[in-house]
């Protein structure tokens, strides 16, 4: 079924929507939930939560693209998990990974004015991302965004581990360097 066929079982209140997402889009938002949380079951449990908001938020939003509505609703539901069971220690995820890799050029966000330098960060980011190769931008949002492993990631844009790792590491370097000519200190 087609995207926007899916979407109008959503606007039509049709309940056949979500299984029609879940026979779409099931294992890409399972697969997006895992590589934060590491575990099945929590998993599982994000998935089923972003059926339930796309249910709620469709109508009155019609996504443009759906795939990426979808894993933008799953990955925030498992990060918001991922806080919740982690708050005191950090397990050794892909999430937590790639975070410790990003630390060293993308400052946090804890008070107001902090998250407004973070919303001048976010254009920032967009920015950089843009100007990139294709294959360096791949790799940085898959390791990143979709927090894959560093294999994985390797893998889809084909190349070895060896040669994302060093892409990335210069990515991260020049993303620091863009964001400190941008005016943010690090």
């Amino acid at each position: 079924m087609q995207d926007e066929e899916i979407i109008a079982l959503y606007w039509q209140r049709s309940e056949t929507a979500i299984s029609e997402t879940e026979q779409k889009y099931g294992r890409y938002l399972l697969k997006i939930a895992n590589n934060i949380l590491a575990s099945r079951e929590d998993s599982r449990e994000s998935v089923n939560d972003t059926y339930l908001k796309a249910w709620e938020s469709m109508p009155p939003h019609r996504p443009a693209a759906l795939a990426a509505y979808l894993g933008r609703i799953t990955r925030q539901n498992a990060i918001d998990v991922f806080r919740k069971r982690n708050r005191k220690r950090r397990r050794e995820t892909e999430y937590a990974l790639s975070l410790c890799e990003l630390e060293e050029c993308i400052p946090g966000g804890d008070t107001p004015e902090e998250q407004a330098d973070l919303q001048l960060l976010s254009g920032a980011i967009s920015s950089y991302l843009a100007a990139l190769p294709e294959e360096a931008r791949c790799l940085f949002i898959g390791r990143y965004y979709y927090m894959d492993s560093l294999r994985e990631a390797a893998a889809y844009c084909h190349m070895s581990e060896a040669k994302a790792k060093s892409l990335l590491y210069r990515t991260r370097q020049g993303l620091k360097a863009h964001l400190e000519q941008e005016g943010f200190s690090l």
